[in-house]
């Protein structure tokens, strides 16, 4: 289990989801896990799989149609064998989406492609995102710790600017932490893909946590990220 801390660095206008800089603290600081937590990584692992399943796609020739629409809009389609996911056909990509959640026009990310959220919680969310990136294989940014330093921003930003001694087990000056329950590469078709399973927390008076789901790849210059908030919540 690996932690990061959100920080509020002196002139920083919008603080993400950062490692702390004191030099008393290393990158990733391993933490015990908890059986709670490790069985919140079983279930994250098993939703990550059924909603992202099709991010395994990426790269494979979709109709026009399908591109602009999604199979998802095809309510007059043929029946699908598993009613409770719908698979969306994106441009490059695939992947299935809860059948009760909508499309979403929000826009949270650069290179946001789709969002679809739950009918009565829009906190739970699939968002997928396609940016342009110089890197041949998701490899290339390192390992899949490495990688979510870089795409921190898909876990979120903070509202506070000033100091804090939250309690609850957040550092100092820390009003939000992350952490990584688990991670994972699997190769698909000669493709590399990284998954990772995230607990944010926010110091916000219940403690409770969001959990975080991503799953990334490289596909013929495009970084392709698919970022899930399932609505389990600890």
């Amino acid at each position: 289990l690996h932690h990061l801390s959100l920080t509020t660095p002196a002139r920083t206008s919008s603080p993400r989801y950062v490692v702390n800089s004191r030099s008393t603290q290393t990158v990733c600081r391993a933490q015990k896990q908890t059986s709670g937590e490790e069985d919140v990584a079983v279930v994250s692992r098993r939703l990550a799989l059924t909603v992202l399943i099709g991010a395994a796609a990426v790269g494979s020739k979709v109709s026009p149609a399908d591109a602009a629409y999604g199979e998802a809009a095809n309510v007059f389609g043929k029946p699908k064998t598993n009613t409770d996911f719908l698979p969306y056909n994106g441009d490059g990509f695939k992947l299935n989406i809860p059948s009760k959640w909508n499309p979403s026009k929000e826009v949270e990310y650069p290179g946001q492609v789709l969002r679809y959220e739950d009918n009565f919680d829009s906190t739970s969310n699939v968002a997928v995102m396609v940016t342009p990136t110089d890197k041949k294989s998701i490899a290339d940014y390192g390992s899949p710790e490495e990688f979510l330093l870089k795409v921190d921003y898909l876990l979120g930003k903070q509202a506070y600017f000033g100091n804090t001694d939250a309690e609850g087990g957040f550092d100092s000056g820390a009003v939000a932490t992350a952490n990584i329950l688990e991670s994972s590469t699997s190769n698909v078709s000669g493709k590399e893909y990284y998954f990772l399973s995230v607990l944010t927390r926010t110091a916000d008076g219940d403690e409770g946590g969001k959990h975080q789901l991503i799953i990334a790849t490289v596909d013929n210059g495009k970084l392709y990220t698919a970022r899930l908030k399932p609505e389990t919540r600890v």
